[in-house]
């Protein structure tokens, strides 16, 4: 809760003096700083940040004491303060008019998490999102979220897997495969493009772009996935005896792709 509190711009001994708040109902300062054990003057110059920010309310006596406001009553407060900031910022700060396209790369974990985490809650009607099973984690709850949006979300994921999310097509895992560099591509409203990888040798980085040859790229490895699996499923036995295992005759056909060994999917 320390960290959720911090995250509402309360520094750690406030966050620590509000929990005590929320616990033991009303406290003079001294009772406080018994409970954080930190000094009372400390104690006492956070409950008055506290009651500054309006997150605690002080009641006059001898001694005077502190009562948390109800964090239900805080949090709309602040949800209120932040649409009303949100609006404000959304109606004077308008896009640049024929903004080009653009290539981003964003670096480090943090940054790529929060990163998958802005394009998904910002896209408004589609997320197409292809990636192995082992890394689902790390788009579910944001995707979640999206389709209680009403937001069409659809996944190809490369293995098994349990999930809530709707829309799953299952991707087998090619021969041979390690999984150290585990490729994603994630596709927001066919406007918004991210391409990154996951693994023990994968690079920490990701690649975000709007320019029309990545999304179109994007767009159509997904289309040619969900067709090409959808034909393996109906008409495997009749591929593999026509074209050989793993498209061996094209592959011979096409000396350029025959010693390429894909990372990611079978139908390279």
């Amino acid at each position: 809760m320390i960290e959720q509190l911090r995250k509402l711009g309360l520094s750690e001994l406030e966050a620590k003096c509000y929990l005590v708040l929320h616990q033991k109902s009303r406290c003079s300062g001294y009772e406080v700083s018994k409970h954080v054990s930190v000094s009372r003057s400390n104690v006492y110059a956070a409950l008055r940040l506290l009651h500054e920010k309006g997150l605690c309310r002080m009641l006059e006596g001898d001694p005077v004491l502190f009562e948390a406001v109800p964090i239900k009553q805080v949090v709309k407060l602040l949800q209120s303060d932040f649409d009303r900031t949100a609006r404000t910022l959304v109606s004077e700060l308008e896009a640049p008019p024929s903004a080009p396209p653009f290539f981003a790369n964003w670096k480090g974990d943090k940054l790529i998490r929060q990163t998958i985490r802005r394009l998904i809650a910002n896209a408004e009607h589609s997320i197409w999102v292809d990636v192995w099973a082992e890394d689902l984690h790390q788009f579910e709850t944001a995707l979640l979220e999206a389709e209680q949006r009403k937001v069409s979300v659809h996944l190809i994921v490369m293995g098994e897997c349990h999930t809530a999310l709707q829309n799953i097509t299952i991707h087998s895992i090619p021969k041979g495969a390690t999984g150290s560099i585990r490729h994603f591509t994630l596709l927001a409203d066919n406007q918004g493009a991210l391409v990154g990888s996951f693994g023990a040798d994968a690079e920490k980085s990701v690649l975000e772009s709007n320019h029309p040859s990545i999304v179109d790229l994007l767009s159509n490895a997904y289309r040619h996935d969900v067709i090409m699996l959808r034909i393996e499923q109906d008409f495997g036995p009749e591929l593999t005896l026509k074209y050989g295992e793993d498209y061996q005759k094209i592959k011979q056909e096409h000396p350029e792709i025959h010693h390429y060994k894909p990372s990611r999917r079978s139908l390279s």
